[in-house]
């Protein structure tokens, strides 16, 4: 997003607009002055420094567009575990994830203003020459209309803008003659037919090849599509409109607009997350500002600065407000329900909210903006990377991170307000991160699992559009960028549109249909920057100040949101409500609460809403906990030296890898590779890590076994081909039904194509060292200082390992009814066979994506204020045994609830 905003009004509630070059100026002016504020106060980073982090993230920008190039291209993206690409149809689906696939070069052209960001203007040139040489966008695959408009038109338009600009400079693309706007422009058309429903709002897919409808199409039968989807629109069709004087295109962008806000729910000015594209009937009505909805209120935003509509930021205005007075909880940002907008829709947060402070930067609002930028890097800060969703006590609720850009984005545009140097320490940590735990020989992979440190083999083409741009921009000086970025607006995938466009082919007839505002206070339009006011107080430490009290929110503390409902019933004289994890059954004064629930007023009402919402979270968490968490095995030798993290499963004998010390060792198959009697080889396995295969035995017996034969662990790879722990549930290897405690060693399971990935390194390089623990450890940078030099030899050697193993994808589908699981044969007979031993880790879930373990984030929470007087609790509080026995007495209240409950239970499953 680009710092570029809109104006504040003299004695309005709505700002005025400026001329884009005004606009541009005054926000320039407004965080110079800012940053003038800081410096005075805080040590900044020596030039020396960001030169040295800049030049690093352009080595690894490198490292993962080179391995692109090198062994994906023209796939549509790179498989960095494997070394090769990702072609639609030719490898296991993926469910929707999938549909961001065209068979058009994905990563390439969601690379191209990056790359000229990067002041890689040569490699630009290339770029552009090999789009307009290889792309075909006449595909016969069905797309994702919102993934294609934001990183494939995006990406055209953005590479068209800076395109030109550097002809106008005189040196680079000097042949160029608008090619890749007439791309733009076909696909433009290609997307036309998906608008034509009686709402206006697209179809949430399409066929490149034969739109909507036709039978060979196969789409356009869907009902539903996201609120993002369908209101991420306007940047780019409106600045295709002005580029080409095709005013259609923007249109269709208005009108879909114009649709969602006239369905807003009128009392709370709030959105649903899920919309029938032909009824206009809300069909999700949870709102909040992540995943399904977060690009329509940064769109409505920034079209009034690319676009000088008023109307869209009257809307923006009254969205914000609401926002503002419902969904955020400093430094939370909770969904709530559209038709009672003061109950909770649940109790965690997706990872995309994490875009919001960057545009409450550029609304002008600082401070809650510094809030929950903070409280999400000390989550950082405990896992490496942001889990996809975490619980409002920041216990991993989903524990994958597809190296998602959105934190990176808002530190760029708070340090550019603040010029605070803590963001560029921010910024340092991150791009540490990526290269200790993320990247691997071919590229940078996305993290399964953030507890483990397990890998995925996904790459996305964000991850080059958004990352590496945001993280170069924060550490560059104006003088490191060959032109001004302060005269184009980043879209949602960060592409650069020229803010000149406001004044150019204004042919779209702008009708105010923003109507029917609630009462608003003026306040909330004092900090619309650019403004006549200072962003902050004459004081350097400002910004410190704020961050302070959340600097041990993660490990010690609640959030003031989570207890600010109790602390406005102290002040009032009121008892606080009654909250699931202090609800005792004994209790009579609990009881009689809960009798009064939902019969006594509206507040007592929300109180038995939220109180059954927390009941199940806390009922599903404390089952989950009764289960062991994956654990991880770690490629620690050449050329690997840990990069290669494999999801394992545990097992319910043996030491407890997360209370002992890992298990280091070099691997070897045992003979019989079944590990069912005594071992044929002792000497091969002895002091070594053995691999056995699954079946013909129990678990136990294999432990045994290879424990007799002086194996210092075990790793039982699955028989079963093809199965992955990305499309089955992991489980637990359990006992025979004897005493166990003879069996010494760890021992972890490997599905079929996590196992072929050791195997194949096995065949390769013959002597393979792993580590077995709870999760991924440090890299040895020693040991990877020793690597050898024929790195290319190495990464041939990679590929050639990728060629023989098989794809480690994620499922995108988080109903556990959809999911595919683990079908083995014998698991439904209790024989003497191992799979019938198994048992599920993962609340039979096979669902990776959703991925529902909460794991404790090192101590409970307790409340800032000592006027609470709550007592802090243990994990022992909430043993399984012990909920047990609390739950059992209130079945009968409970009774007469199931249908909210039910409500409640499929909120949970919804997909991100």
């Amino acid at each position: 997003m680009s710092e570029a905003g809109g104006g504040r009004g003299s004695g309005s509630s709505v700002p005025q607009r400026a001329p884009w070059s005004l606009v541009a100026a005054t926000a320039a002016l407004c965080l110079v002055s800012a940053t003038s504020v800081w410096t005075a106060g805080a040590a900044p980073m020596s030039r020396e420094e960001k030169q040295k982090l800049g030049n690093q993230v352009l080595e690894m920008f490198d490292h993962a567009y080179g391995n692109y190039m090198e062994h994906a291209y023209p796939a549509d993206e790179l498989m960095p575990l494997t070394c090769r690409g990702r072609v639609r149809g030719q490898e296991p689906s993926r469910g929707d994830v999938d549909d961001a696939l065209g068979k058009f070069s994905l990563t390439l052209i969601d690379s191209l203003d990056t790359l000229v960001v990067l002041n890689k203007t040569k490699e630009f040139e290339d770029a552009v020459r090999k789009v307009l040489r290889d792309v075909n966008l006449d595909n016969d695959v069905v797309v994702s209309v919102f993934e294609t408009n934001i990183r494939v038109l995006g990406g055209l338009l953005g590479g068209h803008s800076l395109a030109i600009m550097l002809k106008e400079k005189g040196e680079y693309m000097q042949w160029y003659s608008d090619e890749l706007l007439q791309m733009a422009k076909q696909l433009g058309y290609k997307l036309l037919p998906a608008f034509n429903t009686t709402s206006g709002l697209p179809y949430p897919r399409i066929n490149l090849k034969f739109g909507i409808r036709k039978p060979e199409a196969r789409t356009g039968t869907e009902t539903d599509t996201c609120t993002a989807c369908a209101g991420t629109l306007i940047l780019e069709f409106a600045a295709l409109s002005r580029f080409t004087g095709a005013t259609i295109f923007e249109e269709y962008a208005r009108k879909a607009l114009d649709f969602l806000w006239e369905k807003r729910q009128r009392s709370s000015n709030l959105v649903g997350v899920t919309i029938n594209i032909h009824t206009g009937d809300w069909v999700r009505k949870d709102s909040g500002v992540g995943a399904g909805i977060d690009s329509y209120y940064e769109y409505l935003l920034k079209a009034y600065v690319l676009l000088g509509d008023d109307s869209f930021l009257e809307r923006f205005n009254t969205h914000y407000d609401a926002i503002m007075r419902y969904i955020s909880q400093p430094p939370l940002l909770l969904d709530v329900h559209i038709h009672k907008p003061m109950l909770n829709a649940r109790t965690w947060m997706d990872a995309l909210l994490a875009f919001f402070p960057g545009l409450q930067v550029l609304k002008g609002d600082i401070r809650p903006a510094i809030e929950t930028h903070e409280m999400l890097y000390q989550v950082i800060k405990k896992h490496n990377f942001l889990p996809e969703a975490f619980t409002t006590d920041f216990r991993v609720h989903w524990a994958q991170h597809p190296l998602r850009p959105e934190f990176a984005e808002s530190t760029y545009f708070l340090y550019k307000a603040t010029g605070d140097p803590y963001y560029l320490e921010v910024g340092k940590t991150l791009i540490e991160n990526l290269n200790k735990y993320a990247r691997v020989p071919c590229g940078f992979a996305a993290m399964k699992d953030v507890r483990t440190g397990s890998h995925e083999d996904r790459m996305d083409s964000f991850f080059l559009a958004e990352m590496f741009k945001y993280l170069y921009l924060l550490f560059a000086d104006k003088e490191d960028i060959i032109f001004d970025i302060e005269d184009y607006i980043f879209t949602t995938e960060a592409h650069l549109l020229p803010l000149w466009l406001s004044t150019t082919n204004q042919r779209v007839s702008k009708k105010n249909t923003t109507s029917e505002y609630t009462e608003l206070d003026d306040s909330n339009f004092d900090w619309t920057c650019p403004n006549t006011q200072i962003l902050f107080p004459n004081d350097p430490l400002y910004a410190q100040s704020i961050r302070e009290p959340l600097k041990n929110v993660v490990d010690k503390s609640c959030p003031r949101g989570i207890i600010r409902v109790r602390e406005e019933s102290l002040r009032s004289g009121a008892k606080p409500p009654l909250r699931a994890r202090d609800f005792m059954a004994t209790n009579p004064e609990h009881l009689e609460i809960l009798k009064k629930m939902g019969a006594a007023s509206s507040i007592d009402a929300e109180d038995g809403l939220r109180f059954m919402q927390e009941m199940i979270e806390l009922s599903s968490q404390q089952q989950k906990e009764q289960q062991l968490p994956p654990r991880a095995v770690q490629i620690i030798s050449h050329p690997f030296f840990g990069r290669v993290v494999l999801t394992a499963g545990p097992a319910q004998f043996g030491p407890d890898l997360s209370k002992h010390k890992e298990t280091r060792g070099f691997v070897a198959s045992s003979k019989p590779y079944n590990g069912c009697s005594e071992l044929t080889n002792p000497e091969a396995v002895m002091g070594k890590i053995a691999l056995i295969q699954r079946g013909q035995c129990m678990f136990a017996e294999k432990a045994r076994n290879i424990q007799n034969a002086g194996a210092i662990g075990g790793i039982v790879i699955d028989d079963n081909e093809g199965s992955s722990s990305d499309t089955a549930p992991l489980f637990q290897m359990a006992g025979d039904g004897k005493d166990t405690d003879d069996i010494k060693i760890p021992m972890l399971f490997l599905f079929s194509k996590e196992g072929s990935i050791i195997l194949d390194a096995i065949r390769e390089y013959e002597e393979v060292e792993v580590l077995l623990s709870d999760k991924a450890k440090d890299r040895d940078p020693e040991m990877e200082n020793e690597e050898q030099p024929s790195s290319e030899n190495d990464s041939q050697s990679a590929e050639q390992i990728a060629s023989r193993s098989q794809e480690i994808d994620l499922v995108d589908q988080e109903s556990p009814e959809e999911s595919s699981v683990n079908s083995h044969p014998e698991s439904l007979s209790p024989v003497d066979t191992d799979s019938a031993a198994s048992v599920s880790s993962s609340e039979q879930d096979s669902n990776p994506t959703e991925n529902h373990e909460t794991t404790s984030l090192d101590g409970e929470c307790t409340d800032l204020d000592n006027q609470l007087q709550e007592q802090s609790e243990t994990e022992e509080d909430s043993n399984p045994n012990v909920w047990g026995k609390k739950v059992q007495p209130i079945d009968s209240i409970l009774a007469d609830w199931n249908e909210d409950i039910e409500a409640f239970e499929m909120m949970d499953k919804d997909e991100l």
